[in-house]
């Protein structure tokens, strides 16, 4: 079962932009309402596509320099990159199926 790697203004180009597989980043906070319901769909989506999909959160007041780099404005984003580079985005707190339909449709 894989879980959710938690990652850091310092971590996130060593598990993100260069990693070999697909990564979902989600940019979250823990005191946002819609973070919190989309939580548990991350970790639903991080066990269903183990070895395909590398499931990760930011949190953006603890990490304050990778969000600008994203223009992450609102949370929770949910950014899919592929070799390093930013494939999809998708803003809010979307439902598990329409993720896992996301992600199909990127090739995941």
């Amino acid at each position: 079962m894989s879980t959710i790697v938690t990652l850091t203004d310092a971590t996130f180009d060593a598990k993100v932009l260069r990693v070999s597989g697909p990564v979902l980043v989600s940019f979250l906070a823990e005191w946002s309402g819609p973070c919190k319901m989309v939580e548990p769909v991350l970790k639903e989506i991080a066990a269903e596509f183990a070895g395909r999909l590398t499931v990760g959160n930011l949190n953006i007041d603890q990490n304050t320099a990778t969000p600008p780099k994203y223009n992450v404005t609102a949370i929770p984003t949910h950014l899919l990159f592929k070799g390093g580079k930013v494939v999809g985005t998708k803003i809010g707190p979307w439902s598990k199926a329409q993720l896992v339909e996301w992600a199909k449709e990127n090739n995941v």
